[in-house]
């Protein structure tokens, strides 16, 4: 789930003139490529921006999701104080017996990487003009107007309050209903926890957010290998616009997320998912949770697919921050309230931008 931030000067002109787009996967896949194609390389190489590890007195936090959902009040208490401190000091953590069996995640897994495996012809029936396009398959972030090309090809579903899904290969709609039936349960646990953890009690979230009609976003995101992965990007810096997102990836890493000002990389974990906060979330805790910027790089082996499941209110819902998080001194209101549907468009309506929306940032 991506709006998109600069990372550096664009490499192409906008007034240049258009070349013939393909995907990046068809590009990854011709047999005489050595180099990527001028329309896809940033002026200032990646690789000057280098991230590290996380240091072993401060990593990416780990939650244990049966904790959180134990009859054990303690253990219960405990793994609320862990997500508060996660959301608060990170705004990512990775997420533990989580009850979602490792053969369904593998299912999912290959069944879009099965859609990516479609002719272009099948693919481009998906072709989206508009960020509410039920059903979206692209390459880049917007391709037709993109001064410099993403290595990355994605499709992206509204899956909740209805369920969409491309009809092609066979099994993939089923993959994915029963897929993101499993993660809605799973991310109004979360919300919960989360709910708690700011002393807004269990259930504050899903009411004050209308989470019966919440709008729900599967994405899958495909990295083929690049030939100059320092020249290039998957995705630059980019905040997620909903209240939270729960990525899948494959064993293969790319993800970075910047904490205390550097970029730490994300390390994959068997079978967890990796969970970020989004701009929503922090709209709504008066900034106390802040929607975490991260970002995809590239390498050039292998085929790194990930696949964000994004939360949100109901479209009509207006998010103002929880009137219990504000007071007259220390804690005035610092966002505007916004309508999420137009804040989504308004939002994706930007080529490349960061963070919250200006008219959500504060007072």
């Amino acid at each position: 789930m991506d709006t998109i931030s600069p990372v550096t000067q664009l490499h192409q002109e906008a007034s240049a003139p258009r070349l013939q787009i393909t995907s990046a996967k068809t590009l990854a896949e011709s047999s005489n490529l050595t180099s990527i194609p001028s329309h896809y390389a940033f002026t200032t190489p990646t690789s000057g921006d280098q991230a590290v590890h996380a240091d072993h007195d401060d990593s990416i936090p780990v939650i244990d999701f049966s904790l959180l959902s134990s009859s054990n009040p303690d253990q219960r208490s405990k793994a609320v104080s862990d997500l508060a401190k996660a959301c608060q000091d990170w705004g990512i953590f990775m997420l533990i017996n989580h009850g979602v069996p490792q053969s369904q995640m593998k299912a999912t897994v290959d069944a879009l990487m099965g859609f990516f495996d479609l002719t272009e012809e099948e693919k481009n029936k998906f072709l989206g003009k508009h960020v509410l396009d039920p059903i979206i398959y692209g390459t880049s972030f917007k391709a037709s107007i993109d001064k410099v090309l993403l290595w990355r090809d994605f499709l992206k579903m509204m899956v909740h309050p209805k369920f969409h899904c491309p009809p092609k290969p066979e099994g993939l709609s089923e993959a994915l209903a029963e897929y993101t039936g499993e993660l809605r349960k799973l991310a109004r646990e979360l919300l919960k926890g989360i709910s708690e953890s700011l002393g807004l009690g269990p259930g504050y979230i899903d009411k004050a957010m209308n989470m019966d009609s919440s709008l729900q976003i599967l994405a899958a995101n495909l990295y083929p290998p690049c030939p100059q992965p320092e020249l290039a990007m998957g995705l630059p810096s980019h905040s997620d616009y909903g209240l939270l997102t729960i990525l899948m990836q494959n064993d293969i890493g790319g993800l970075q997320v910047n904490h205390g000002g550097k970029w730490v990389k994300v390390d994959p974990i068997p079978n967890a998912f990796v969970v970020n906060t989004a701009d929503q979330l922090e709209i709504m805790s008066n900034g106390k949770y802040k929607s975490v910027l991260h970002r995809a790089v590239l390498n050039n082996k292998t085929t790194r697919i990930s696949i964000p499941f994004s939360i949100g209110p109901s479209p009509n819902t207006v998010v103002v921050p929880a009137e219990q998080l504000v007071d007259g001194k220390h804690n005035q209101a610092t966002y505007i309230s916004m309508n999420y549907k137009d804040y989504l468009e308004f939002k994706q309506s930007r080529v490349l931008n960061k963070g919250l929306c200006p008219n959500q940032v504060k007072i």
